[in-house]
């Protein structure tokens, strides 16, 4: 007869030494994959810090200087703060246009591509690979780059920076729209299939009624990504307070307390939309305010 008890524990010492070579192989492969990555940052500093115009050791003590002199100047003249903050606040209502304007427009043609490349949902099944790849480029590109491209084309303005924005948000948020709406219930869809609704209707009524709490949140979180966004192409000359805060900061000593004024207006505007936005994401998708 077989001794059911020894079999038992042969059994379980098998399982645990296979549970154990797979864990020390897993730590040897996250070893190396480490050790690699501090290789990398280590080499790749090396380079950027020989090809720098300073060397990063040297100029190590002097990295409080400049908001020490943004402070300092701003304290000088705290009298001129609340001068420079309606000064620049139409800047900064454009910057805030130029990110309203490109999450809207990148959240429908997300939401479009979202569904184009959702399988189960897709119009055209054999397409949907073709769809992810192009929301691939779309998140892939940064939109520093589209924007520097559209201003070689367009000239320097607000709507390279939309376009820029929309094209990366529309690349993101169809991604995050598609993993939610390969949860979707198919019932209505198929309910509605059976009675004749075209590819639209269907979306329309099927879909899109239990998805949109998680992609109006979505858009949400993806609109205050976007204000610091513009502010950031601002930089490269696509208009709002970005704009002016390279101005301000490019002349030096004598208007820092400009691009103080202006630092200001990003913070206060960034914590504003940052808790509205919360709110709604938290009534929208758990219905209550966290």
């Amino acid at each position: 007869m077989v001794d059911l008890s020894v079999s038992g524990r042969t059994g379980t010492q098998s399982m645990h030494d296979s549970y154990m070579a797979m864990t020390r192989r897993k730590r040897a492969y996250g070893g190396i994959i480490l050790g690699v990555f501090v290789v990398l940052m280590v080499t790749g500093f090396q380079t950027v810090d020989a090809r720098s115009a300073g060397g990063f050791w040297e100029g190590l003590p002097r990295i409080f200087d400049f908001p020490a002199g943004v402070v300092t100047e701003a304290w000088d003249r705290i009298d001129r703060m609340p001068a420079n903050l309606a000064q620049f606040f139409p800047a900064l209502i454009e910057t805030i246009n130029i990110a309203a304007v490109s999450t809207l427009v990148g959240a429908l043609l997300g939401l479009v591509l979202s569904l184009l490349s959702t399988r189960g949902l897709a119009k055209w099944p054999r397409l949907i690979p073709v769809f992810r790849r192009i929301m691939d480029i779309m998140r892939a590109l940064p939109e520093i780059v589209i924007a520097l491209v559209l201003i070689f084309i367009l000239g320097g303005g607000p709507i390279p920076a939309m376009i820029a924005i929309a094209f990366h948000t529309a690349g993101a948020l169809g991604k995050l729209f598609s993993e939610v709406a390969e949860n979707a219930d198919l019932k209505p869809v198929e309910g509605l299939a059976s009675v004749g609704a075209n590819w639209s209707q269907r979306m329309m009524l099927g879909v899109i009624p239990q998805v949109a709490p998680n992609y109006l949140s979505y858009t949400l979180m993806r609109f205050e990504i976007n204000i610091r966004a513009s502010a950031i192409l601002g930089f490269v000359g696509a208009g709002g307070i970005g704009y002016e805060l390279r101005n301000a900061m490019t002349f030096g000593m004598g208007r820092f307390d400009l691009a103080a004024a202006i630092f200001v207006l990003l913070f206060l505007t960034i914590v504003f939309f940052d808790q509205i936005s919360s709110f709604y994401r938290n009534k929208l998708v758990k219905g209550y305010h966290a």
